[in-house]
């Protein structure tokens, strides 16, 4: 039986970190062809149908106007969030930056070309880079989202940028890369 507060600490199942999701963006930044061939990849990738992202205001210098449909992004949780990481930590060779990482816990990054992640190359959709970020969290966080009795998750239960880090280089055995220099 444990007897100090440290080894209690890991034998909570409480304090298991988890994915609670993970969202995927492409951020094609024009409205038309080019968007629905990006939504075909995050359908293909997820199985899911990914949901349009229209442009908060007009940006003159890349053309883009207010309430254009610019970007395409999905959001995935459970084993299906899991395998889809596994694909993208695996095209990084399971290196992120220290920077990756939020002070909330979440960490997110980019893969260049959608190829890498398993799916078939289509001429005719082409070649597009995603963004990924994954929220962390706890078991007891959906207090704070629910509807009825909602309340707030407290400062102990909260998932910090080590505690995710420490998870990501023991789940993955991640490599942790100093921060880029400016």
């Amino acid at each position: 039986m444990p007897t100090g507060k440290a080894e209690k600490k890991d034998k909570n199942l409480m304090r298991d970190l988890q994915i609670r999701k993970l969202c995927l963006n492409i951020c094609v930044g024009e409205s038309g062809d080019r968007l629905t061939r990006a939504a075909k990849v995050l359908d293909a990738l997820t199985g899911q149908t990914p949901v349009y992202s229209k442009a908060r205001f007009t940006v003159r210098s890349f053309g883009i106007r207010r309430n254009e449909k610019i970007a395409v992004h999905c959001t995935v949780r459970g084993e299906k969030a899991e395998k889809i990481l596994e694909k993208g930590l695996r095209v990084k060779e399971y290196e992120l930056y220290k920077e990756n990482f939020s002070n909330t816990g979440n960490f997110g990054f980019g893969v260049q070309e959608h190829i890498d992640l398993g799916i078939k190359y289509d001429p005719s959709i082409g070649i597009y880079g995603m963004d990924f970020y994954i929220v962390m969290g706890r078991r007891g966080y959906r207090v704070a989202d629910r509807k009825r009795k909602r309340g707030k998750v407290g400062f102990k239960h909260r998932v910090t940028k080590e505690e995710t880090m420490k998870w990501f280089q023991q789940k993955y055995e991640g490599i942790l890369l100093p921060g880029k220099k400016k």
